[in-house]
């Protein structure tokens, strides 16, 4: 990436509508369910492609990392190739990095893709969403991937607490927020030192768990995904001006959440100024080894 020329690195972006295949529509309920829950894609009319991200990113002069998700197992909905979302990195490498996602209840075949993605595409790290996934982030099934992930001292970042996905849908969608509980990464974090872990979003409502673990275990991060500063909760505030403040990510969960709003609210809610740049790119260059 081109540091100097970027105000900022975004940690938590989406892909959501591939160039080279059609949309899998199985599923559509979900994406209607988090549309209207977040509210901002109604406004935007539509999902954007993965060039239009690169180009809104490119004219703010903010990097960001993106990834999709793989819940193929759980939802039974195709999910977005990694490989495409990794060619577009590598030909954009001035202001994105790709990661991977792999469900782990692939087993030996998702390691086997893990594996290819990294020596082949250069993905730097993988994203997990234990709820959409449905497994605990201690389960066993995931330590093989893990071990991968520790052997190339990358980064895996993992949702937490609440989730729009499957809000208001009956049942919620079927989805099982309780995978999500951050305690479970303490585990994680313990077992694979050489992994870097980024509890994504205000874990809300277990937020001491995840601020805890991560003054705990020098491997974990917190990024500041999927809500507008304006709703942070003190603690959390208070943490990012002082024990954590090498510790947090700016994230904005587009497009779900615009990096417009969340920069715009992010200035008004008593983050102090030394602290700001660590979170906006800082720290986010020291943990993707970017320098």
């Amino acid at each position: 990436m081109n540091l100097a020329d970027l105000v900022a690195i975004d940690t938590h972006v989406h892909a959501e509508v591939s160039c080279c295949q059609p949309p899998d529509l199985f599923g559509r309920e979900f994406d209607e369910a988090a549309d209207k829950y977040f509210g901002t894609v109604l406004k935007m009319g539509r999902r954007p492609t993965i060039p239009e991200t690169i180009e809104h990113y490119r004219e703010r002069k903010i990097g960001f990392v993106m990834f999709t998700v793989d819940c193929e197992a759980n939802l039974g909905r195709r999910r977005i190739p990694n490989e495409e979302i990794a060619e577009f990195a590598q030909n954009n490498s001035d202001i994105m990095i790709a990661f991977a996602s792999i469900d782990p209840h692939k087993g030996k075949m998702g390691v086997r893709e893990a594996r290819r993605l990294i020596e082949e595409y250069g993905v730097r790290g993988f994203k997990f969403h234990p709820t959409m996934q449905a497994f605990f982030a201690n389960d066993r099934l995931a330590y093989p991937m893990y071990e991968l992930i520790a052997e190339h001292k990358l980064t895996a970042v993992f949702h937490s607490g609440h989730s729009g996905m499957g809000s208001g849908m009956a049942g919620g969608g079927g989805l099982k927020l309780k995978y999500s509980e951050p305690i479970h990464l303490d585990d994680v974090a313990a077992d694979f030192p050489d992994m870097n872990i980024i509890i994504a979003h205000p874990s809300w409502p277990w937020q001491e768990q995840a601020l805890s673990i991560a003054l705990h275990k020098p491997n974990v991060y917190i990024d500041l995904s999927g809500w507008s500063p304006k709703y942070f909760s003190p603690e959390l505030i208070k943490h990012a001006n002082s024990l954590l403040k090498h510790k947090m990510l700016f994230g904005s969960d587009f497009p779900l959440i615009r990096p417009d709003r969340w920069l715009e609210d992010f200035d008004t809610v008593g983050f102090r100024p030394e602290v700001r740049p660590l979170i906006l790119k800082e720290n986010a260059t020291r943990l993707l080894r970017l320098t």
